[in-house]
């Protein structure tokens, strides 16, 4: 089989722009919406909503690679980084470092792309580890660098990359590509082309012992920032989490190939329901603090500390919803006085209740805005749930 990068024409790719417009717009249109919304935010929520998109972005990069971390320490490490007030928990080398790359990432969004950047990153998300011959400089070893599955006397080869000795020039090449192609150089492109080809483009090269799906989301979500001229706050890899299988399938469909129309569609559309994720979260801390304004004043102790803690689940609150144990947990409360502060919370609006006695389970009383699933259909059109959305 012959890989995309062992094609004469590599890396020059091709695509169908015409398919990628409507997707351009929406993605425009839509950072536009998150901008206007976000500006409405006080300074402690629009702090908050900072360090819940770079932690859950931090958190799912990881996830996607097996990597299950700790969302408090994240969290602790990402306030640390922005010079906030933390906690002072002690942070094991992974959660730091993948915190380090994502507030890098966010502070100088704007910079151009270099090896150091890249360097300086790859040192970050392999903070801790032992068992790389490269850490902070590209893939030297001379076997083949190959993605693959199965058992090990019949694995599946998906992929096999440029061999090392190629990398420093496929990544000097990758780099140039990428700043020239910014929206103010010297051959700019729409912000979800750049960014898909660009991740695409660093995966093929594959140019780290390991990290490189990590630092790739980063790329493209640098790219989208660029595009949009504010920094990266959309949700790329929580929604690639939860669509993984899909992700790599789209990735392995295209290895061959120079032509990413059909990757570049996928790609447009699980970004433009990743940036609804971001404004969903906005809207949930606008109506967060109309929900608090209006319980100002009525709310004992209790009251107000279980709703907080309910409030910082975010959108999704409890899994599974809050309970009387966990109210109880979180204030001190006993049994009946949990039982009749929530009654007393649903009486004025702050919670809703579903079922009965033990069974019974509260949420947050704020209107849910689940994101349905985007797709760019072959006639380019912009679909959302099995329906086109027009602008």
């Amino acid at each position: 089989m012959n890989w995309n990068w062992q094609r004469l024409e590599w890396p020059d790719f091709t695509w169908n722009p015409d398919l990628l417009r409507r997707a351009e717009e929406q993605f425009l249109l839509g950072g536009g919406i998150f901008a206007g919304t976000f500006a409405h935010l006080g300074p402690a929520d629009k702090t908050q909503l900072v360090i819940e998109a770079l932690s859950t972005e931090a958190l799912t990069t990881s996830e996607i690679e097996g990597e299950l971390l700790d969302r408090s320490s994240v969290q602790s490490s990402i306030r640390r980084q922005l010079g906030l007030a933390d906690d002072l928990r002690r942070v094991k080398p992974a959660e730091q470092g993948i915190a380090e790359m994502t507030v890098d990432l966010y502070r100088s969004f704007a910079a151009p792309l270099s090896h150091a950047m890249l360097f300086a990153w790859h040192r970050m998300v392999t903070n801790g580890r032992h068992d790389l011959r490269n850490i902070g400089s590209y893939r030297t070893h001379t076997e083949p660098m190959q993605i693959v599955s199965g058992a090990i006397y019949d694995p599946k080869i998906h992929y096999e990359a440029p061999p090392s000795s190629a990398v420093p020039d496929e990544m000097a090449r990758f780099i140039a590509w990428f700043n020239r192609t910014d929206p103010d150089g010297a051959s700019p492109l729409p912000a979800l082309t750049r960014a898909g080809i660009a991740h695409f483009y660093f995966e093929c090269i594959h140019p780290f012992e390991d990290g490189n799906g990590r630092i790739g989301r980063a790329i493209a979500e640098k790219a989208l920032a660029q595009g949009l001229r504010h920094p990266p706050l959309t949700a790329l890899a929580l929604t690639m989490l939860a669509r993984r299988k899909a992700y790599y399938e789209a990735l392995e469909r295209n290895n061959t190939e120079i032509e990413l129309s059909d990757w570049l569609r996928w790609f447009a559309g699980i970004t433009i329901e990743a940036q609804r994720h971001t404004t969903v979260m906005i809207e949930f801390l606008l109506d967060k603090v109309r929900l608090l304004d209006r319980l100002k004043g009525e709310l004992n102790a209790r009251q107000e500390k279980a709703l907080l803690r309910v409030l910082r689940e975010g959108p999704e609150g409890f899994m599974g919803g809050l309970s009387a144990g966990n109210y109880a947990t979180i204030t001190g409360a006993s049994a009946p006085t949990a039982t009749r502060d929530l009654a007393d919370l649903v009486e004025k609006g702050a919670l809703i209740r579903s079922g009965e006695r033990r069974y019974a389970r509260y949420r947050a009383n704020i209107e849910l805005r689940p994101v349905k699933p985007v797709e760019v259909d072959e006639q380019g059109r912009v679909t959302e749930g099995g329906c086109c959305t027009c602008i």
